[in-house]
């Protein structure tokens, strides 16, 4: 299984973005973040999922392991292949579809192109209880994780949307208390 490139990307196609590995072109279908980061012509590292055919083998490209994992877990959905699961991951950002999934939010599926009202409804169906499992195994959530998610909802409640709270929280210590995050982030963003 390739699971990560680092290469400088080459170009980019309606296929995906071409990633230069020690002199190997590979043809990777990448989310809008990667595709962003490959606009700086710089070396970049693509979290990959290599999804394996009887007739084909086809790179799919993440910015990050939440987006693949993520990736990975649309992909146990009936009904789901690969196109459509990156055009889900490539929607939102992970952690705003974990939790439509969460909330049960049909609608937010339904909006990407290809997902009806059945494929959504089964999405949620079926990923809801496999995020629940995977949130009471042991040492999932540590204080400064549930302390980041805390702050990130103070911040949407003051208006902020989940992409801005989470980028302004990124830069922030993890450690700080959940008060003095918030007061941070608000300060940079002013």
């Amino acid at each position: 299984m390739i699971s990560r490139l680092r290469g400088v990307p080459v170009t980019s196609t309606s296929e995906g973005l071409v990633l230069d590995v020690a002199g190997v072109g590979y043809l990777v279908a990448s989310t809008p973040s990667v595709l962003r980061r490959a606009e700086s012509g710089t070396e970049i590292t693509v979290e990959t999922y290599l999804h394996v055919r009887e007739d084909t083998l086809q790179l799919y490209g993440f910015a990050d392991a939440g987006e693949r994992e993520l990736f990975g877990q649309l992909l146990t959905v009936n009904g789901i292949g690969p196109k459509v699961a990156l055009a889900v991951v490539s929607g939102s950002p992970a952690p705003d579809l974990r939790r439509a999934i969460a909330l049960g939010d049909h609608a937010r599926f339904m909006a990407i192109p290809g997902i009806g009202k059945k494929t959504a409804e089964r999405i949620v169906l079926e990923l809801k209880e496999k995020l629940a499992a995977a949130a009471h195994e042991p040492a999932s959530a540590t204080a400064a994780g549930v302390g980041g998610l805390v702050a990130r909802d103070a911040l949407v409640e003051l208006g902020w949307s989940l992409l801005e709270a989470d980028q302004a929280l990124a830069g922030i210590d993890p450690e700080l208390a959940v008060e003095e995050r918030v007061r941070l982030a608000l300060r940079s963003a002013g």
